[in-house]
């Protein structure tokens, strides 16, 4: 037996070693649970036979029967809340295997490469990670994800004894969809080897088994803190919560410590397939990484506010990485990787699958409605300069101009008193007093404006958006991740006044030069909305704005303004 063998069986061992010891942190909740109805049986037994008699033992006995049906009782509540509480689930993209016979075969020889059973089916989340997913519980089956596992035709666990359900036993293979976009076929094989691995300890009956009780008890957890149930349905329910609580408490470590164990055992086992390049394609991974938190933080987030969702963000992942590697160099030999088949070839449409997991992105990190409508459409890459940066800048110098207007503001062209200019701007920010008079409640004032806005806006998901809970499709992914606000993970903090007073002023400057200067709405892959000068990027604007808003200096910007071209006097379109 080889060394990896060895590591292997260990964990492996190790992690069913921590199984028992969940199982028997049940055993004895349960032992608990039926200790009193043992007593009264005892008791009952021995009156029966003449023993403990007297009216003493009498009151005892009936006593503890009392004590043993009322924790029974309570042990049936607690035992029906966490067998029927649903397990919450990832949010993804269903892959069924007419869609990408290509990718489950990649999927199933790696399986029987690394000598374990293969995943029941294979889903898409947007984002930078893989995982495999228990999806067994009946209202899950009921639910999205169900389509996604009748139709998947996955093979079943080797061996004459498997039986013929075990495919819908077995976990789901979770992929990050920036992962096919970026990652050749070749690496995405090494990367997903240690993933697949881990079907092998997850068909192991002991951790499936503590795995279920540790995953009921967050459900009830999560069940019992829903809001809206009422006195009569919630107190229940949240005893149950507060049972499941103490246990789950008290499994913790052990469950943390099993998984670890799995973890290792499975990544031993995927050492004998393709060992030396999943070291590489990890470089890859984090590359990837990179680029796709720049893509949603300075690309996707500034179209969504806008009410438009970029419907290509794997593909653009794409074109952020090989800018980030023009500039920064981290992508030794791109040129040499572009020539290898890529992974989203495994896909029959890659590009509907682009755009599924693109919608999802939006609603997980914007908190945007389920399906396209009034107010939230799809935009590619061609029409984002016009349809995303223009608008945003021209929405923004509008509403700065409108809370100008609320402040009492004179508009600063003598000739045309109704037309937005710039000068206007500078000069209130430049004015008497420094920025510490005007620029505060100019900022405070734009910080109530977009607050206003945002609250009167419809709410994205909410019931008008035609569905139930989170909202949205009849299939929506996220009915089953459970009752928690949108959007489930913020990219960004909320802003600060000051920093939404740069955001308006820098918009207004860019107005300005697109209307006097002749410039123009671009796009950087890396930073977002850019203002292009003469076809070249101008990326030295925030700091003249900054002296301008904090300091109220508007020299450093006049100085920016005259190189540039633009006419600070001359009059703005606005939205």
């Amino acid at each position: 037996m080889s060394g990896t063998d060895v590591g292997e069986e260990l964990g492996a061992r190790a992690a069913q070693a921590r199984a028992l010891a969940l199982l028997r942190i049940r055993s004895r909740a349960l032992a608990v649970a039926i200790l009193p109805a043992a007593v009264a049986v005892v008791l009952f037994a021995a009156d029966a036979q003449g023993h403990l008699a007297g009216p003493a033992w009498d009151a005892v006995r009936w006593t503890v029967l009392g004590v043993a049906v009322v924790v029974l009782l309570v042990t049936v509540l607690v035992a029906v809340s966490v067998a029927r509480a649903r397990p919450a689930m990832s949010p993804t993209v269903p892959v069924p295997e007419e869609g990408a016979p290509d990718l489950y075969r990649l999927v199933r020889d790696l399986a029987d490469r690394l000598d374990v059973p293969a995943p029941s089916a294979v889903a898409l989340t947007p984002d930078c990670d893989s995982w495999l997913e228990d999806r067994t519980h009946r209202a899950l089956r009921k639910g999205p994800g169900a389509a996604l596992r009748k139709g998947s035709g996955a093979s079943l666990p080797k061996g004459p004894e498997a039986p013929a359900e075990a495919a819908d036993t077995a976990p789901v293979l979770v992929i990050g969809s920036p992962f096919l976009w970026w990652m050749r076929v070749a690496e995405l094989r090494a990367v997903l080897a240690p993933v697949v691995a881990g079907t092998g300890p997850s068909a192991h009956p002991d951790i499936a088994a503590a795995r279920r009780f540790v995953r009921g008890l967050d459900a009830a957890i999560a069940d019992a803190a829903t809001p809206g149930r009422g006195p009569v349905r919630g107190a229940p329910l949240a005893f149950a919560g507060w049972v499941a609580r103490l246990l789950l408490r008290a499994c913790r470590g052990h469950a943390a410590e099993m998984e670890r164990c799995v973890a290792a055992a499975a990544s031993m086992r995927a050492q004998t397939v393709d060992y030396g390049l999943r070291i590489a394609a990890q470089e890859q991974v984090g590359l990837a990484y990179a680029g796709w938190d720049r893509l949603l933080t300075r690309v996707a987030l500034p179209a969504w506010r806008m009410g438009r969702w970029p419907s290509r963000l794997d593909a653009g992942v794409v074109s952020a990485l090989t800018e980030l590697s023009r500039r920064d160099r981290l992508a030794d030999g791109f040129a040499l990787r572009l020539g290898e088949r890529p992974a989203c070839d495994l896909l029959e449409e890659p590009g509907a699958a682009d755009e599924a997991a693109s919608l999802l992105a939006a609603r997980l990190f914007h908190g945007g409605p389920a399906e396209s409508g009034p107010g939230w459409a799809p935009v590619d890459w061609q029409q984002y300069p016009d349809e995303v940066v223009d608008r945003k800048w021209r929405s923004e110098a509008a509403r700065l101009h409108r809370v100008l207007d609320t402040l009492g503001v004179p508009r600063a062209s003598a000739a045309d008193p109704a037309v937005p200019t710039l000068a206007r701007v500078m000069e209130h920010l430049s004015g008497p007093g420094g920025p510490g008079g005007p620029g505060e409640a100019l900022a405070a004032g734009i910080g109530a404006a977009v607050a206003r806005e945002e609250a009167e806006a419809p709410v994205h998901g909410g019931p008008e958006q035609g569905g139930p809970g989170h909202g949205g499709a009849a299939d929506d992914p996220l009915d089953l991740w459970g009752p928690g606000p949108l959007p489930l993970f913020p990219l960004q903090p909320p802003r600060t006044g000051t920093e939404l007073l740069a955001d308006h002023v820098a918009a207004m400057v860019c107005c300005a030069a697109v209307d006097t200067a002749g410039a123009a709405p671009g796009l950087d892959w890396l930073d977002g909305p850019a203002l292009l000068v003469g076809g070249e990027r101008r990326a030295d604007l925030a700091a003249p704005v900054l002296s301008l808003v904090e300091d109220g200096d508007p020299d450093p910007l006049l100085n920016w303004l005259a190189e540039v071209g633009v006419r600070s006097d001359k009059p703005v379109r606005l939205v």
